[in-house]
């Protein structure tokens, strides 16, 4: 972990303190408590951290959530993605993703608990549309049409109930786990099969508007 800078940024003093916070949530839950534990282990005055966390409990979820991003595409390196196909590149990135929860399991279940809250369903699903977009990204899309959102939002769907499975996982290394995450995948990229065949088929199509207007003015 990089030292902060003599004079930090709120920016830098989040980033600094996500990965301490998950280790105090698992014991003193995601609140004040939690917040300046970790303050004090890393040795930063409690008042500016609090002004680095103004949303209280969501606003630590999320700097946790953050690190975990930036922490999966540093495990996870271009050059091994680049040697995969796509269905690979996606569950390496999730799997990636669990490993670095897997210490923090308690700490997690805390954080779904809250971001399960009706006040807070918007920033969960902003969350999951995040991590959703960064692994689509690192697995090389690079669309911007009607493809680009039904992606995330089936991946988003996806990470959100492989994470419910994860949490009640006892098995060796998380494996009913990760062959539920196999399957889901499995029916993604069925999908992606067939929605590309169907987008085929209607090119090759005849243009209903084309003959109408054929009918209305045809050639001489």
């Amino acid at each position: 972990m990089m030292p902060l800078p003599e004079v930090p940024t709120l920016d830098e003093v989040r980033d600094y303190l996500a990965p301490r916070l998950p280790g105090h949530a698992a014991f003193d839950g995601w609140n004040h408590k939690a917040l300046t534990s970790a303050a004090y282990e890393a040795n930063l005055d409690p008042a500016m951290v609090a002004l680095a966390f103004p949303g209280g409990t969501t606003d630590m979820i999320d700097a946790w959530f953050q690190w975990l991003d930036k922490a999966m595409a540093q495990d996870v390196s271009p050059e091994r993605l680049s040697s995969q196909k796509v269905r690979e590149k996606i569950t390496t990135l999730v799997e990636a993703r669990l490993e670095r929860l897997t210490p923090n399991r308690e700490a997690l279940r805390r954080a779904q608990a809250i971001l399960a809250m009706p006040q807070n369903m918007i920033k969960a699903a902003r969350m999951g549309w995040r991590a959703a977009d960064q692994m689509w990204r690192l697995a090389g899309d690079s669309t911007t049409d009607f493809n680009h959102y039904s992606k995330r939002a089936i991946l988003g769907g996806i990470y959100t109930a492989t994470l419910l499975v994860f949490l009640d996982d006892e098995s060796e290394n998380v494996a009913e786990t990760r062959e539920f995450l196999a399957r889901r995948i499995d029916g993604i990229m069925r999908f992606e099969k067939a929605k590309a065949q169907w987008q085929a088929r209607a090119e090759r199509r005849p243009s209903l508007t084309r003959f109408i207007g054929r009918l209305r003015y045809p050639a001489i």
